[in-house]
């Protein structure tokens, strides 16, 4: 029995590929194929557009797939969420999908869009928003360069952002967020009641989370004397009480943790003036919680 997996192609594709190595998942890619070879003989992976992802899921026509939240709602996609994985092509957090006018626009909110043109690929969820609001807006889609269409051929856009450098280089602004999204492992619906591939999935799922864990994260370990241990696990911001196991000398104990990557630079030299000795830093791949 195989499990039939969509890759987003695009711009999730290498945060992605990255994301299932971390996870213990190799998978290989050529630029003349869309059937990326993965270093499980249970798997067959297949690249899919994230936008198309959700509708080739609830068809069948995979098993399951990975794709944003946003494209789940944007296609009303019967499926099954499994996972909510928050990383997206930049960073590891959300995407916002933000309505945005030129600078030098007279539009201070949704209201003054009545009547306006609104450009954006996600059509359904943007009409969707105006509605809610009572604000009939002309919604038309955008095949791509969204950020150049305002103001001549239209009056706002709705795109998504991770970090809004976009946005300001094209002179334009925020107004509201439409939606936020982050990438989603799901499956179709009758694959998910399969008793063999609910577990395939079910391990897919705690090794990518456990990755995700993992991220911005490292181990570290130390010696220290049992005199000076209260003053060096002072230091340490430990994700849970750090370990400390006895050492061969009575004297001395091993203390095991894991910290912020970015707090590292930060606390080693403070743990060296606590007493602490043989410090090692080292890598995480998954931290199953």
């Amino acid at each position: 029995m195989k499990l039939k997996l969509g890759i987003p192609k695009g711009s999730l594709e290498a945060a992605t590929i990255d994301l299932f190595r971390r996870a213990g998942f190799i998978i290989t890619t050529s630029s003349r194929s869309y059937f990326p070879a993965i270093d499980d003989p249970e798997i067959d992976c297949m690249l899919i557009r994230a936008q198309e992802m959700a509708r080739y899921v609830e068809d069948g026509v995979l098993d399951a797939g990975l794709t944003g939240r946003d494209w789940v709602e944007e296609n009303e996609a019967n499926v099954e969420t499994i996972a909510d994985l928050i990383y997206a092509k930049q960073s590891f957090g959300k995407v916002r999908w933000v309505l945005a006018v030129p600078d030098a626009s007279p539009f201070r909110s949704v209201q003054d869009l009545q009547g306006r043109i609104i450009a954006t690929e996600l059509v359904n969820m943007t009409e969707k928003f105006f509605a809610h609001r009572n604000v009939r807006a002309k919604v038309e889609f955008s095949w791509g360069a969204t950020e150049v269409k305002p103001p001549e051929l239209a009056d706002a856009i709705v795109e998504v952002t991770e970090t809004g450098s976009s946005l300001r280089a094209n002179k334009l602004r925020i107004l509201e967020t439409v939606l936020e999204s982050n990438t989603q492992l799901i499956a179709n619906i009758e694959s998910w009641a399969d008793g063999w591939k609910r577990r395939k999935l079910e391990d897919m799922k705690m090794l990518l989370e456990g990755a995700m864990n993992a991220l911005g994260r490292v181990g570290l370990m130390l010696n220290v004397r049992k005199d000076r241990l209260s003053a060096v696990l002072n230091v340490l911001p430990a994700l849970k009480n750090p370990t400390v196991s006895q050492l061969s000398d009575d004297n001395w104990v091993a203390v095991n943790t894991i910290v912020e990557e970015s707090a590292v630079r930060h606390i080693i030299p403070r743990l060296k003036e606590a007493g602490a000795q043989g410090i090692v830093e080292y890598p995480l791949n998954k931290i199953v919680m």
